[in-house]
Protein backbone atom coordinates (compact mmCIF):
# COMPACT_ATOMS: atom_id res chain seq x y z
CA UNK A 1 0.00 0.00 0.00
CA UNK A 2 1.17 3.47 -0.87
CA UNK A 3 -0.36 6.66 0.48
CA UNK A 4 0.38 10.23 -0.54
CA UNK A 5 -1.03 13.69 0.06
CA UNK A 6 -2.49 15.12 -3.15
CA UNK A 7 -4.39 18.22 -4.25
CA UNK A 8 -8.17 18.04 -4.35
CA UNK A 9 -9.03 15.72 -7.26
CA UNK A 10 -11.69 16.36 -9.88
CA UNK A 11 -15.07 14.97 -8.90
CA UNK A 12 -15.39 11.38 -10.13
CA UNK A 13 -11.69 11.03 -10.92
CA UNK A 14 -11.25 8.46 -8.10
CA UNK A 15 -13.44 6.41 -5.81
CA UNK A 16 -13.70 8.80 -2.85
CA UNK A 17 -14.55 8.51 0.82
CA UNK A 18 -14.91 11.20 3.49
CA UNK A 19 -13.30 10.74 6.91
CA UNK A 20 -14.38 13.17 9.60
CA UNK A 21 -14.47 13.51 13.38
CA UNK A 22 -17.37 15.51 14.75
CA UNK A 23 -16.17 18.48 16.77
CA UNK A 24 -17.18 22.08 17.27
CA UNK A 25 -13.45 22.90 16.90
CA UNK A 26 -13.12 21.50 13.36
CA UNK A 27 -11.56 23.75 10.76
CA UNK A 28 -12.94 24.18 7.26
CA UNK A 29 -9.75 22.69 5.78
CA UNK A 30 -9.50 19.27 4.15
CA UNK A 31 -6.70 16.89 3.19
CA UNK A 32 -6.84 14.47 0.26
CA UNK A 33 -4.87 11.23 0.41
CA UNK A 34 -4.44 8.93 -2.60
CA UNK A 35 -4.15 5.29 -1.60
CA UNK A 36 -2.71 2.84 -4.12
CA UNK A 37 -2.99 -0.84 -3.21
CA UNK A 38 -0.56 -3.54 -4.33
CA UNK A 39 -2.73 -4.23 -7.40
CA UNK A 40 -2.51 -0.58 -8.52
CA UNK A 41 -6.10 0.27 -7.52
CA UNK A 42 -6.34 3.94 -6.53
CA UNK A 43 -8.79 5.41 -4.03
CA UNK A 44 -8.93 8.83 -2.42
CA UNK A 45 -9.79 9.73 1.14
CA UNK A 46 -10.89 13.22 2.17
CA UNK A 47 -9.81 13.95 5.77
CA UNK A 48 -10.80 16.84 8.03
CA UNK A 49 -7.99 19.34 8.59
CA UNK A 50 -4.97 20.87 6.86
CA UNK A 51 -2.47 18.23 5.63
CA UNK A 52 0.49 17.31 7.84
CA UNK A 53 1.61 13.74 7.07
CA UNK A 54 0.58 10.22 6.06
CA UNK A 55 2.53 7.01 6.74
CA UNK A 56 1.89 3.32 6.02
CA UNK A 57 3.01 0.43 8.21
CA UNK A 58 3.12 -2.68 6.02
CA UNK A 59 3.94 -4.81 9.07
CA UNK A 60 0.79 -3.69 10.90
CA UNK A 61 -1.38 -3.30 7.76
CA UNK A 62 -2.26 0.19 8.98
CA UNK A 63 -2.13 3.77 7.78
CA UNK A 64 -1.92 6.89 9.93
CA UNK A 65 -3.21 10.17 8.47
CA UNK A 66 -2.20 13.25 10.43
CA UNK A 67 -3.99 16.55 9.81
CA UNK A 68 -4.18 19.81 11.72
CA UNK A 69 -7.54 18.70 13.20
CA UNK A 70 -7.37 14.92 13.61
CA UNK A 71 -5.28 11.79 13.57
CA UNK A 72 -6.84 8.81 11.79
CA UNK A 73 -5.72 5.19 12.08
CA UNK A 74 -6.97 3.03 9.19
CA UNK A 75 -6.60 -0.58 8.13
CA UNK A 76 -4.90 -0.97 4.74
CA UNK A 77 -7.30 -3.65 3.47
CA UNK A 78 -10.63 -1.78 3.47
CA UNK A 79 -9.39 1.68 4.54
CA UNK A 80 -11.82 1.61 7.45
CA UNK A 81 -11.20 3.71 10.54
CA UNK A 82 -9.74 1.65 13.38
CA UNK A 83 -9.74 4.74 15.58
CA UNK A 84 -9.45 8.50 15.34
CA UNK A 85 -9.13 11.42 17.66
CA UNK A 86 -9.11 15.18 17.56
CA UNK A 87 -5.61 16.55 17.80
CA UNK A 88 -3.72 19.78 17.51
CA UNK A 89 -0.36 18.91 19.06
CA UNK A 90 1.28 16.28 16.84
CA UNK A 91 3.68 17.88 14.37
CA UNK A 92 5.68 14.96 12.94
CA UNK A 93 4.86 11.39 11.98
CA UNK A 94 7.15 8.56 10.89
CA UNK A 95 7.04 4.79 10.70
CA UNK A 96 10.02 2.80 11.97
CA UNK A 97 11.52 -0.04 9.90
CA UNK A 98 9.76 -2.49 12.26
CA UNK A 99 6.38 -0.88 11.46
CA UNK A 100 5.93 1.11 14.68
CA UNK A 101 4.40 4.57 14.27
CA UNK A 102 6.36 7.47 15.79
CA UNK A 103 4.81 10.85 16.62
CA UNK A 104 6.22 14.08 17.96
CA UNK A 105 4.73 17.23 19.34
CA UNK A 106 6.79 20.34 20.08
CA UNK A 107 8.70 18.82 23.01
CA UNK A 108 8.25 15.04 23.11
CA UNK A 109 8.54 11.96 20.89
CA UNK A 110 6.17 9.01 21.28
CA UNK A 111 5.93 5.52 19.90
CA UNK A 112 2.45 4.15 19.39
CA UNK A 113 1.95 0.85 21.16
CA UNK A 114 -1.48 -0.71 20.51
CA UNK A 115 -3.61 2.38 19.91
CA UNK A 116 -3.61 6.17 19.68
CA UNK A 117 -4.39 6.29 23.40
CA UNK A 118 -1.46 3.95 24.16
CA UNK A 119 1.56 6.15 23.44
CA UNK A 120 4.92 5.64 25.13
CA UNK A 121 7.09 8.71 25.56
CA UNK A 122 10.74 8.25 24.55
CA UNK A 123 13.07 9.80 27.14
CA UNK A 124 15.55 12.41 25.95
CA UNK A 125 18.84 13.50 27.53
CA UNK A 126 17.37 17.02 27.91
CA UNK A 127 14.03 18.80 27.58
CA UNK A 128 13.47 19.30 23.84
CA UNK A 129 11.56 21.91 21.86
CA UNK A 130 10.78 22.46 18.16
CA UNK A 131 11.36 18.82 17.16
CA UNK A 132 11.65 18.22 13.43
CA UNK A 133 12.12 14.72 11.96
CA UNK A 134 14.76 14.63 9.21
CA UNK A 135 15.91 11.29 7.76
CA UNK A 136 16.46 7.59 8.32
CA UNK A 137 19.75 5.74 8.47
CA UNK A 138 18.86 2.08 9.02
CA UNK A 139 16.98 1.90 12.33
CA UNK A 140 18.07 5.42 13.35
CA UNK A 141 15.75 8.41 12.83
CA UNK A 142 17.71 11.66 12.75
CA UNK A 143 15.89 14.76 13.97
CA UNK A 144 16.62 18.32 15.00
CA UNK A 145 15.52 20.16 18.11
CA UNK A 146 16.33 23.02 20.44
CA UNK A 147 16.76 22.76 24.17
CA UNK A 148 13.71 24.06 26.03
CA UNK A 149 14.57 27.43 27.56
CA UNK A 150 17.98 27.55 25.82
CA UNK A 151 16.97 28.12 22.22
CA UNK A 152 20.55 28.94 21.21
CA UNK A 153 21.30 25.24 21.79
CA UNK A 154 20.30 23.51 18.55
CA UNK A 155 20.98 19.78 18.39
CA UNK A 156 20.95 17.04 15.80
CA UNK A 157 19.60 13.97 17.58
CA UNK A 158 19.18 10.25 16.86
CA UNK A 159 16.27 8.04 17.82
CA UNK A 160 17.33 4.38 17.87
CA UNK A 161 14.19 2.40 17.03
CA UNK A 162 15.67 -0.93 18.16
CA UNK A 163 16.54 0.27 21.67
CA UNK A 164 14.02 3.15 21.74
CA UNK A 165 16.61 5.61 23.00
CA UNK A 166 17.42 9.20 22.05
CA UNK A 167 21.02 10.41 21.85
CA UNK A 168 22.76 13.60 20.77
CA UNK A 169 24.46 13.18 17.39
CA UNK A 170 26.08 16.55 16.93
CA UNK A 171 26.03 19.88 18.73
CA UNK A 172 26.02 23.25 17.08
CA UNK A 173 24.98 26.58 18.56
CA UNK A 174 23.04 29.34 16.89
CA UNK A 175 24.89 32.63 16.86
CA UNK A 176 22.39 34.81 18.67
Amino acid sequence: MKAEIINQPYSGEFEERIYDVESVWNSQSWTWIKFTDNNGVEKVGQFRGFPKEVKVSDQKNEVIVLTSDCVFRLDTNELNIIESENQIDYRNLEVAPNGTFIFSEYSDIYKMENSLSDMQIIKSPFEMDMIKFKEWSGNILEFECDEMGRWERHEIMELDTKEWTINIKKTHHNNA
